[in-house]
């Protein structure tokens, strides 16, 4: 595949085949020596589908996923192109959140132990464990329609929560769109973990980049944190699965002419359209109440552990989703169906999206390393909303698969490590530890130098690890 260099920090892939727009790859020369051919090729395949604008999008964290790369981008016109449950992903609003405690690392380390026990004890985490919440039917639904705003009313939060959540926590549906199957795996899963990348995080604010900013987010040198990553658990998962077989089933010309049928897509206009972003929508409002409820619940295990349970939310975003909103297009703005698949939104200052604490600065981008290595806390820029729709990459991205890091590491050996680096870790599956080993991502702090130096984000504070629940 043909490849161009066009700065520092962006490769282009210029139109080839049937391209109807360029791919732009943000990396840097390392991450470009290393990235996976196949990433590569599903670029250039979303280049080729109706209706895309500007150019399809590779962050640094890009790595082959199903259809599309994880970390990758693209924008659809609303009335010529559609929506593609591929290019949104299974695992719809995975997203990370960020609690403050306003308490010092010298607070917390002495109880860092039993305050991971009382964590793992309250929050169900790994495959197949089921929420504490005992809900109807029609409390689900009612979950389902209003998110996390539903959590917060019934106690699950503090008001101001949903100031600090994309979306405010919840996006208008109805369910329509959402089948007996979503339900039946879903209604037991709100408040759980779950399993592979996700985690539960306590860590500390090493390193402020500048301080202006990072006081507008509230954060301060040495103060700790709680960082939750999770997402829609089988619910969004259920959800994605029925679509990409309708949409195959239903449109056979378009799964046979575009060059990857798991990149089908519900044509602009149509009824399974609406079906499907009903159906994602509702599993974006699952994923920000199951994150509203995760952190009731460590604010819970804080209150027992620690004394206080006052841990503000600093911001919650998502990473799956799909959202249509009106961007430069050149120089008219148009309406669009941006498609993040592992990537963070990151809207720069004065945006009608941002809250209104974070107007001046921009909104906060929360960009998790793997697990043992630090964190960032980022901001959108304008450059980034005429570039890549207000995007940046969501973590570190993977660099060996989970079979494969599972035969190249021993959970024993990366709990010794952890250890040594004084991170305590506690897991609930046998082999995740492998699974998550910190070698089987890629380097965070050149994913970040990738985004900064690109413009597209801006660093604002460094998170390091104290302690950390997986599944």
């Amino acid at each position: 595949m043909k490849v161009k260099k066009i700065s520092e920090f962006l490769f282009e892939i210029p139109m080839q085949k049937k391209m109807i727009v360029p791919g732009w790859m943000f990396l840097s020369d390392d991450l470009f020596e290393n990235v996976d051919p196949g990433a590569m090729e599903q670029l250039s395949n979303i280049s080729s589908l109706p209706g895309i604008e500007l150019h399809s999008i590779g962050l640094p964290d890009m790595h082959y996923g199903y259809g599309a790369p994880i970390g990758s981008v693209a924008a659809f016109n609303v009335d010529e192109g559609g929506v593609s449950p591929g290019m949104c992903g299974f695992d719809i609003n995975c997203g990370i959140r960020l609690l403050r405690t306003n308490l010092d690392i010298s607070e917390v380390k002495p109880k860092l132990k039993k305050l991971l026990n009382e964590i793992f004890r309250l929050v169900p985490v790994g495959v197949g464990k089921h929420s504490k919440l005992k809900l109807t039917r029609e409390k689900f639904l009612k979950i389902l329609r209003n998110g996390a705003q539903f959590m917060i009313e019934n106690g699950y939060g503090f008001p101001e929560d949903e100031n600090f959540i994309e979306e405010n926590g919840r996006m208008k549906t109805n369910l329509d769109g959402v089948s007996e199957k979503s339900i039946s795996r879903g209604i037991r899963q709100i408040g759980t973990l779950g399993a592979g990348n996700h985690f539960i995080e306590i860590q500390y604010v090493d390193k402020l980049f500048d301080e202006k900013i990072s006081k507008i987010f509230g954060l301060e040198k040495n103060e700790v944190v709680v960082m939750i990553h999770t997402g829609s658990r089988g619910f969004g998962h259920q959800v994605a699965t029925d679509y990409i077989k309708t949409l195959i089933e239903k449109y056979p010309k378009i799964a046979k002419s575009i060059p990857d049928r798991e990149l089908i897509y519900a044509p602009s206009g149509s009824k399974e359209e609406k079906l499907y972003l009903d159906g994602m929508k509702a599993a974006a409002n699952f994923a920000w109440a199951n994150r509203q409820m995760i952190s009731h619940l460590v604010r819970t295990a804080f209150k027992n552990i620690i004394g206080t349970n006052e841990l503000p939310l600093v911001y919650d975003l998502s990473h799956n989703i799909i959202k249509k909103r009106k961007h430069f297009i050149g120089d008219k703005k148009k309406e669009v169906y941006v498609h993040r698949k592992g990537a963070t939104r990151a809207f720069g200052p004065n945006e009608p999206e941002v809250p209104k604490r974070y107007k001046s600065a921009g909104q906060p981008v929360l960009l998790p390393g793997s697990m043992g290595t630090e964190s960032y806390v980022m901001v959108g820029t304008e450059l980034a909303m005429k570039q890549t729709f207000g995007s940046i990459a969501h973590g570190a991205g993977r660099t060996l698969s989970r079979n494969r890091a599972l035969k190249r590491f021993s959970d024993n050996q990366i709990l010794k490590e952890l250890t040594k680096k004084g991170i305590l870790a506690h897991s609930a599956s046998k082999g995740i530890l492998s699974e998550e080993a910190p070698e089987a991502y890629k380097d965070v702090s050149e994913v970040v130098r990738v985004c900064e130096g690109a413009g597209i984000a801006k660093n604002v504070a460094r998170l390091k690890p104290m302690g950390v629940v997986k599944g």
